[in-house]
């Protein structure tokens, strides 16, 4: 047998890691004195007329690359400022590379972890401090898209709050994001807004509605969320035509938290016959018929919510069938607000509400601008038929 030839992978690496930034440094340095002599009108050393300027050496840069930290020798010119538009003028990095560090910043990876893997892609760190200030270059682009116009009717509008940790004076208090998410007529999902409120109370969200009513937010037909008092007073106000559906699932659990852990299945079953009949009416029997059960096994704090509250979480019936399992629970806008709270558990306590709406305004702006709402989420067609017949009928 010939002898085995073993390759040593990690030194292999370094070198053709070395040769791939080697290659950068010289293709951007010949970049530069390219666009040296066309400002200066002739090459280096070159006897010309048509000359109008002359070089003073140059002076090293260092710039990081997705290929490694390179060094640059930038010209410098007699008469006029050496301006490139290769590289930005006190630029340290290159653009992908910072977009890379706010992309993990924003997909939820901590500032610690960016510093370590900065250092191993790039054989730099890059200090808490450098993070931050990437990131404001984002933030005003995030608070132009939170006060953009609303255009277009949005028939149905989920609405839900999420409460977040920030310190204060040394206490770590209670901060409230209100977010907003909706299905346009053409049947697509949107992210329409976001913003901070002391607590959910009525003029947190009555500030919020007020803000999207403002931006244009119109054709609201159906409000879906949970039963939040200030919530459903300020839709009553600031969306007197619109209908309100409760959230079924949070019904469901308002009622398993007087229920024995014992017979929460055998109720959950029992609530959810009440959502599967044909019809309004029919669900309404059903929940009588629930309410009589629930009594008879002497859950009576139980009954009396399905007695007094189950008429709210039926709206939905007044909606093409199609869309009921869309639209009688707040799951799609939970899903997002989960990924909020993913991404927001890296930080724990924020050091002011402003951070902490920066940071999750900038997720929501992330994901209104991928596949989620890229895709068509209902067909709109049985509503605007529904609608053109119910106009018909009045006409």
């Amino acid at each position: 047998m010939g002898q085995v030839i073993q390759i040593d992978e990690g030194r292999i690496r370094d070198h053709l890691g070395e040769m791939v930034r080697g290659t950068v440094e010289e293709a951007l340095n010949a970049m530069l004195d390219a666009e040296a002599d066309r400002l200066c009108g002739a090459a280096r050393y070159e006897r010309s007329e048509s000359r109008r300027d002359t070089r003073a050496g140059c002076y090293e840069r260092a710039l990081h690359t997705k290929a490694g930290e390179v060094t640059l020798k930038v010209p410098k010119l007699r008469r006029q400022t050496f301006e490139t538009a290769i590289i930005e003028r006190y630029r340290r990095r290159e653009s992908s590379v910072e977009e890379a560090l706010i992309e993990m910043y924003l997909a939820g990876v901590s500032v610690r972890r960016v510093e370590d893997i900065t250092e191993a892609l790039w054989g730099t760190r890059v200090s808490p401090s450098t993070v931050s200030s990437l990131n404001r270059k984002i933030y005003a682009k995030i608070d132009e898209w939170r006060h953009r116009p609303i255009e277009g009717d949005h028939p149905y509008l989920y609405l839900d709050g999420i409460v977040m940790k920030r310190t204060w004076a040394g206490e770590v208090r209670n901060v409230s994001l209100l977010v907003a998410s909706a299905v346009n007529a053409e049947g697509y999902r949107e992210i329409l807004g976001i913003c901070e409120g002391a607590k959910e109370d009525k003029s947190g969200w009555s500030a919020f509605l007020r803000h999207l009513v403002d931006r244009g937010l119109s054709g609201v037909q159906l409000v879906i969320s949970d039963a939040c008092r200030g919530l459903v007073e300020s839709v009553a106000e600031f969306l007197p035509e619109t209908l309100w559906q409760r959230c079924m699932v949070h019904f469901y659990r308002n009622v398993f938290s007087h229920v024995p852990a014992m017979k929460v299945r055998e109720v959950a079953h029992m609530l959810k016959a009440i959502h599967a009949q044909e019809s309004r009416q029919a669900a309404q029997e059903k929940a009588e018929a629930v309410e009589a059960d629930l009594r008879r096994q002497k859950l009576t704090r139980a009954a009396e919510l399905v007695a007094e509250h189950i008429g709210e979480t039926l709206t939905y019936y007044a909606f093409p069938d199609v869309h009921w399992a869309k639209i009688r629970t707040n799951n799609p806008l939970e899903r997002i607000m989960k990924e909020i709270r993913r991404r927001t558990r890296v930080v724990g306590a924020f050091p002011d509400g402003q951070s902490c709406l920066n940071l999750a305004a900038a997720r929501l702006r992330h994901i209104a601008g991928s596949q989620w709402s890229a895709r068509r989420y209902m067909n709109m067609e049985p509503l605007h038929a529904m609608q053109a017949s119910s106009s018909g009928a009045v006409a």
